[in-house]
Protein backbone atom coordinates (compact mmCIF):
# COMPACT_ATOMS: atom_id res chain seq x y z
CA UNK A 1 0.00 0.00 0.00
CA UNK A 2 1.25 3.72 -0.89
CA UNK A 3 0.42 6.54 1.26
CA UNK A 4 -0.66 9.74 -1.07
CA UNK A 5 -0.82 13.46 0.83
CA UNK A 6 -3.64 15.71 0.32
CA UNK A 7 -3.22 19.10 0.57
CA UNK A 8 -6.74 21.35 0.79
CA UNK A 9 -7.54 24.53 1.71
CA UNK A 10 -11.32 24.00 2.35
CA UNK A 11 -12.80 20.28 4.17
CA UNK A 12 -15.16 19.41 1.37
CA UNK A 13 -12.31 18.28 -0.62
CA UNK A 14 -11.45 15.21 1.54
CA UNK A 15 -14.49 13.56 0.92
CA UNK A 16 -14.03 13.83 -2.59
CA UNK A 17 -10.44 13.28 -3.34
CA UNK A 18 -10.51 10.44 -0.90
CA UNK A 19 -13.13 8.85 -3.13
CA UNK A 20 -11.26 9.72 -6.41
CA UNK A 21 -8.46 7.66 -4.72
CA UNK A 22 -10.54 4.55 -4.01
CA UNK A 23 -11.76 4.57 -7.23
CA UNK A 24 -8.63 4.75 -9.12
CA UNK A 25 -6.43 3.24 -7.00
CA UNK A 26 -8.21 0.90 -4.00
CA UNK A 27 -5.23 -0.16 -2.11
CA UNK A 28 -3.65 2.96 -2.27
CA UNK A 29 -3.93 5.08 1.08
CA UNK A 30 -5.56 8.91 1.85
CA UNK A 31 -3.31 11.36 4.04
CA UNK A 32 -5.52 14.80 4.19
CA UNK A 33 -4.36 17.84 6.08
CA UNK A 34 -6.54 20.53 5.52
CA UNK A 35 -5.56 24.54 6.41
CA UNK A 36 -8.36 27.02 5.58
CA UNK A 37 -5.86 30.04 6.77
CA UNK A 38 -3.57 29.59 3.50
CA UNK A 39 -6.43 30.17 0.87
CA UNK A 40 -7.64 33.30 3.21
CA UNK A 41 -4.38 34.55 3.79
CA UNK A 42 -3.58 34.48 0.15
CA UNK A 43 -6.33 36.39 -0.81
CA UNK A 44 -6.47 39.09 2.06
CA UNK A 45 -2.68 39.78 1.49
CA UNK A 46 -2.54 39.53 -2.78
CA UNK A 47 -0.21 36.76 -2.58
CA UNK A 48 2.05 34.13 -1.28
CA UNK A 49 4.72 35.51 0.85
CA UNK A 50 7.44 33.82 2.21
CA UNK A 51 5.31 33.17 5.98
CA UNK A 52 2.53 31.38 3.49
CA UNK A 53 5.46 29.06 2.37
CA UNK A 54 6.70 28.54 6.12
CA UNK A 55 3.62 27.42 6.55
CA UNK A 56 2.70 25.42 3.22
CA UNK A 57 6.23 23.77 3.94
CA UNK A 58 5.00 23.02 7.64
CA UNK A 59 2.03 20.78 5.72
CA UNK A 60 3.94 19.29 3.58
CA UNK A 61 6.19 18.24 6.21
CA UNK A 62 3.06 17.25 8.24
CA UNK A 63 1.96 14.80 5.22
CA UNK A 64 5.37 13.37 4.82
CA UNK A 65 5.84 12.57 8.43
CA UNK A 66 2.21 10.62 7.72
CA UNK A 67 3.95 7.93 4.96
CA UNK A 68 3.34 10.37 2.13
CA UNK A 69 5.08 9.59 -1.02
CA UNK A 70 3.79 12.60 -3.53
CA UNK A 71 1.52 15.17 -2.41
CA UNK A 72 -1.50 16.64 -4.38
CA UNK A 73 -2.45 20.14 -3.79
CA UNK A 74 -5.98 20.51 -4.53
CA UNK A 75 -6.18 24.83 -3.96
CA UNK A 76 -5.08 26.35 -7.17
CA UNK A 77 -4.34 29.76 -5.67
CA UNK A 78 -1.61 27.96 -3.42
CA UNK A 79 -0.85 25.58 -6.07
CA UNK A 80 2.35 26.44 -7.49
CA UNK A 81 4.45 27.80 -4.23
CA UNK A 82 3.44 24.57 -3.05
CA UNK A 83 5.19 22.65 -6.31
CA UNK A 84 8.08 25.27 -5.43
CA UNK A 85 8.17 24.04 -1.55
CA UNK A 86 8.27 20.81 -2.67
CA UNK A 87 11.09 21.13 -5.31
CA UNK A 88 13.23 22.96 -2.62
CA UNK A 89 12.47 20.14 -0.10
CA UNK A 90 12.57 17.30 -2.28
CA UNK A 91 9.34 16.60 -2.03
CA UNK A 92 7.23 15.20 -4.70
CA UNK A 93 4.56 17.96 -4.89
CA UNK A 94 1.91 18.11 -7.75
CA UNK A 95 -1.10 20.97 -8.44
CA UNK A 96 -4.47 19.62 -8.99
CA UNK A 97 -5.10 22.15 -12.22
CA UNK A 98 -1.46 21.33 -13.87
CA UNK A 99 -2.67 17.91 -15.60
CA UNK A 100 -5.87 19.91 -16.41
CA UNK A 101 -4.09 23.01 -18.26
CA UNK A 102 -2.15 20.02 -20.61
CA UNK A 103 -5.48 19.14 -21.52
CA UNK A 104 -6.90 22.37 -22.20
CA UNK A 105 -3.46 23.62 -24.35
CA UNK A 106 -4.42 20.43 -26.45
CA UNK A 107 -7.79 20.52 -26.55
CA UNK A 108 -8.16 24.15 -28.51
CA UNK A 109 -7.21 27.29 -29.71
CA UNK A 110 -9.58 29.75 -27.21
CA UNK A 111 -9.63 28.78 -23.55
CA UNK A 112 -12.07 30.61 -21.30
CA UNK A 113 -10.76 30.87 -17.17
CA UNK A 114 -14.15 30.39 -15.39
CA UNK A 115 -13.04 30.89 -11.33
CA UNK A 116 -15.09 32.08 -8.42
CA UNK A 117 -11.97 33.39 -6.57
CA UNK A 118 -10.06 36.19 -8.28
CA UNK A 119 -6.63 35.03 -6.38
CA UNK A 120 -7.12 32.09 -8.83
CA UNK A 121 -7.23 33.56 -12.22
CA UNK A 122 -3.82 34.85 -12.07
CA UNK A 123 -2.01 31.36 -10.91
CA UNK A 124 -4.07 29.66 -13.62
CA UNK A 125 -3.05 31.83 -16.41
CA UNK A 126 0.09 31.62 -15.83
CA UNK A 127 -0.23 27.72 -15.79
CA UNK A 128 -2.18 27.41 -19.00
CA UNK A 129 0.70 29.70 -20.52
CA UNK A 130 3.79 27.23 -19.35
CA UNK A 131 1.77 24.29 -20.18
CA UNK A 132 1.07 25.76 -24.06
CA UNK A 133 5.14 26.85 -24.20
CA UNK A 134 5.63 23.54 -22.89
CA UNK A 135 3.53 21.85 -25.90
CA UNK A 136 4.92 24.50 -28.27
CA UNK A 137 0.86 25.53 -28.93
CA UNK A 138 -0.48 29.19 -29.45
CA UNK A 139 -3.59 29.64 -27.92
CA UNK A 140 -5.85 32.55 -26.55
CA UNK A 141 -6.95 32.92 -22.89
CA UNK A 142 -9.76 34.77 -21.70
CA UNK A 143 -10.63 35.58 -18.01
CA UNK A 144 -14.42 34.62 -17.58
CA UNK A 145 -14.76 34.61 -13.43
CA UNK A 146 -17.67 33.91 -11.80
CA UNK A 147 -17.18 35.62 -8.51
CA UNK A 148 -20.86 35.95 -7.84
CA UNK A 149 -20.88 32.24 -6.84
CA UNK A 150 -18.49 31.94 -4.49
CA UNK A 151 -20.55 33.81 -1.39
CA UNK A 152 -23.22 30.28 -2.19
CA UNK A 153 -19.70 28.18 -1.53
CA UNK A 154 -19.09 30.06 1.87
CA UNK A 155 -22.60 29.88 3.15
CA UNK A 156 -22.60 26.33 2.30
CA UNK A 157 -25.52 26.10 -0.69
CA UNK A 158 -23.38 23.93 -3.08
CA UNK A 159 -26.48 23.37 -5.09
CA UNK A 160 -26.65 27.36 -5.84
CA UNK A 161 -22.93 27.34 -6.28
CA UNK A 162 -22.89 24.95 -8.85
CA UNK A 163 -26.48 26.57 -10.57
CA UNK A 164 -24.60 29.66 -10.91
CA UNK A 165 -21.33 28.60 -12.33
CA UNK A 166 -23.34 26.40 -14.99
CA UNK A 167 -25.59 29.51 -16.14
CA UNK A 168 -22.54 30.90 -16.39
CA UNK A 169 -20.59 28.31 -19.05
CA UNK A 170 -23.97 28.28 -20.55
CA UNK A 171 -23.30 31.65 -21.46
CA UNK A 172 -19.77 31.23 -22.92
CA UNK A 173 -20.58 28.19 -24.85
CA UNK A 174 -20.17 28.84 -28.46
CA UNK A 175 -16.74 31.52 -27.83
CA UNK A 176 -14.69 29.03 -26.57
CA UNK A 177 -12.81 25.71 -27.60
CA UNK A 178 -12.40 25.38 -24.18
CA UNK A 179 -13.40 25.84 -21.01
CA UNK A 180 -11.52 25.52 -17.68
CA UNK A 181 -13.06 24.73 -14.25
CA UNK A 182 -10.27 27.13 -12.22
CA UNK A 183 -11.22 25.44 -9.15
CA UNK A 184 -11.18 22.05 -7.58
CA UNK A 185 -14.67 22.72 -5.92
CA UNK A 186 -16.13 23.59 -9.46
CA UNK A 187 -15.74 19.80 -10.91
CA UNK A 188 -19.63 18.53 -10.44
CA UNK A 189 -20.21 21.66 -12.80
CA UNK A 190 -19.39 19.45 -15.61
CA UNK A 191 -22.20 17.18 -15.10
CA UNK A 192 -25.10 20.04 -15.11
CA UNK A 193 -23.80 21.68 -18.58
CA UNK A 194 -23.93 19.97 -22.58
CA UNK A 195 -21.82 22.09 -24.11
CA UNK A 196 -20.19 22.61 -27.64
CA UNK A 197 -16.92 23.50 -25.61
CA UNK A 198 -14.55 20.95 -23.77
CA UNK A 199 -15.26 21.71 -20.03
CA UNK A 200 -12.52 20.84 -17.89
CA UNK A 201 -11.79 19.86 -14.04
CA UNK A 202 -8.70 18.88 -12.13
CA UNK A 203 -9.62 16.68 -9.54
CA UNK A 204 -10.02 13.26 -11.38
CA UNK A 205 -6.88 13.57 -13.51
CA UNK A 206 -5.10 15.41 -10.55
CA UNK A 207 -5.10 12.16 -8.84
CA UNK A 208 -4.08 10.39 -12.16
CA UNK A 209 -1.35 12.11 -12.52
CA UNK A 210 -0.55 11.68 -8.99
CA UNK A 211 -0.94 7.59 -8.91
CA UNK A 212 1.06 7.81 -12.13
CA UNK A 213 3.78 9.86 -10.13
CA UNK A 214 3.54 12.23 -13.41
CA UNK A 215 4.37 15.37 -11.75
CA UNK A 216 5.71 17.28 -15.29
Amino acid sequence: MTSFGFLHTAAVHVDVFSALLDEISPDDRAVHVVDESLLTDARRRGRVDEDLRRRITTRIDELTAEGAVAILCTCSTIGGPAEEVGRHGGVAVLRADRPMARIAVAGGDRIAIVAALESTIGPTRHLLEESAGAAGRRVAITDAPCLEAWTHFEAGDHDRYYASLASHLQSLDGTFDVIVLAQASMAPVEKLVHLSALVLSSPRTAVAALVERDLR
